[in-house]
């Protein structure tokens, strides 16, 4: 995916008076990226439109107007594209119980091993590789980024017609697998295409 640029986003101005009609648009969109394996895990799968309205978000709320600073968060967001033959994700352990933070997040100690998350079509796996610097020997970031490296022989697994996909986290304290839906393979498929 080509790397988003400033002329890529609105003005203050015009991102204000588009907002609402812009939220919706990505509301719907990131509906149909986001996948929940198992009642902790949830992904939602990155793109060029995505992550532009992480952006323009960014920039509103922190009323950045210097050229050098708008350059500095397209260049976080930009790192989070997904390359040519890749799909990206940001993933996140969803803990709702405020007193069971810290015992539910050590329990994902060692989670972000290149062996737990996969993608899975038919008898395919591709496995996800964690951006550095969420976890340390003693504690793990409730959200991850992740990226998956799609060989051809997945990705034509994956066109076929009633091909059978999948997500499966292996880990010690938490197993769980989940059907990729219709819409999602759909965006998978515009991805690795873009």
């Amino acid at each position: 995916m080509n790397p988003l640029t400033p002329s890529d986003l609105l003005s203050h101005a015009d991102y204000e008076a588009q907002r609402a009609t812009f939220r919706q648009e990505i509301i719907a969109l990131k509906k149909r990226r986001r996948i929940e394996v198992g009642p902790l895990v949830t992904l939602v799968f990155e793109n060029r439109r995505t992550l532009l309205f992480q952006v323009q978000e960014m920039i509103r709320a922190e009323r950045i107007f210097e050229p050098s600073k708008i350059q500095d968060e397209l260049d976080v967001y930009n790192a989070l594209l997904p390359r040519t033959g890749e799909l990206s994700a940001t993933l996140m352990i969803e803990i709702t119980t405020q007193e069971r933070i810290k015992e539910i997040l050590d329990s994902f100690q060692r989670f972000d091993r290149p062996d737990t998350l996969a993608l899975v079509v038919n008898d395919q796996a591709v496995f996800a590789d964690f951006e550095a610097g969420h976890s340390k020997e003693d504690k793990i970031s409730a959200v991850h980024f992740v990226r998956f490296a799609v060989p051809p022989s997945f990705l034509t697994a994956l066109q076929a017609d009633g091909a059978d996909a999948g997500i499966r986290i292996a880990h010690e304290h938490y197993k769980a697998e989940a059907k990729v839906p219709l819409a999602l393979r759909e965006e998978w498929l515009k991805d690795l295409h873009a």
